[in-house]
């Protein structure tokens, strides 16, 4: 069984594959000061009696890296940690490559593998919304390119943000209110808050995809990923696909890829 481990700065996400096929799933809060020892002891009582046969992970908490690393280099089947110099078949088209998260990279993978191709088989473009800490609006290219996108601030951190600077404000439960005009300060910060980030995505998404179509001669379909996407993505008027976990899906393929390279 693989096991893909997708470390994110709130929360982390675990699965299994057998194969293309996933096993299991977990969401746990991302610990920055977890020791190698901890990070084991946790994935331990998350698999149980799983037996895995290779690791896939990637990283987006410099702190952690290293305890990651530490316990990566004790097991004893395949590991593949994807960053700066890991082949993952995907081009990065933009200025600086290593400026380019891993997380960003592998789930470009997933999008173009899963959602990247038309009825008649051809390649088309696929923008892909990933609801996280950060709001990330990717763009695909047809042949699998990454070629850059647009970040925002996520909806959790932008109600925090707005919680910790007005007095007269607070955090409220995050769901989607029944209509824009909201009538008390609950729903007000719901309307803004899930309502607002949907006319953000909406609105960068429909630039993103002019652009493409410019490109490309293709529209773009558009995909909702990332644990906050449950939440915003029905309110969006762009949105057409919807696959939660598509990180670990692209760790997957990147471990697969990095297996067929190596029996080469």
């Amino acid at each position: 069984m693989l096991l893909t481990v997708d470390v994110g700065n709130s929360q982390t996400v675990l699965a299994t594959f057998d194969g293309a096929r996933r096993v299991g799933c977990w969401r746990v809060t991302t610990h920055a000061r977890a020791t190698s020892d901890e990070i084991r002891m946790l994935w331990r009582g998350l698999l149980r009696d799983t037996e895995v046969t290779g690791v896939a992970a990637c990283s987006t908490v410099p702190a952690l890296l290293p305890a990651l690393r530490q316990l990566l280099d004790s097991l004893d089947v395949p590991v593949v940690l994807i960053g700066p110099g890991v082949r993952t078949g995907v081009p990065l088209h933009v200025d600086n490559p290593r400026e380019v998260g891993a997380d960003r990279v592998v789930t470009a993978l997933a999008a173009h593998e899963l959602f990247g191709r038309a009825p008649d088989g051809a390649g088309r473009p696929v923008v892909v919304v990933d609801f996280g800490t950060s709001t990330n609006v990717d763009a695909v290219g047809p042949d699998g390119q990454f070629l850059g996108g647009a970040l925002a601030p996520g909806v959790e951190v932008s109600l925090e943000a707005l919680a910790s600077r007005a007095a007269q404000l607070r955090s409220v439960e995050l769901t989607v209110p029944p209509q824009a005009i909201g009538k008390n300060t609950v729903a007000a910060l719901q309307s803004g808050v899930v309502l607002g980030f949907a006319g953000l995505v909406d609105g960068l998404v429909g630039r993103i995809a002019a652009e493409l179509v410019a490109q490309f001669g293709a529209p773009p379909v558009v995909v909702a990923t990332g644990g906050l996407a449950p939440l915003v993505a029905d309110s969006c008027r762009t949105i057409a696909e919807r696959e939660p976990d598509l990180t670990v899906h692209g760790l997957r393929l990147a471990f697969e890829r990095q297996q067929a390279a190596g029996r080469r």
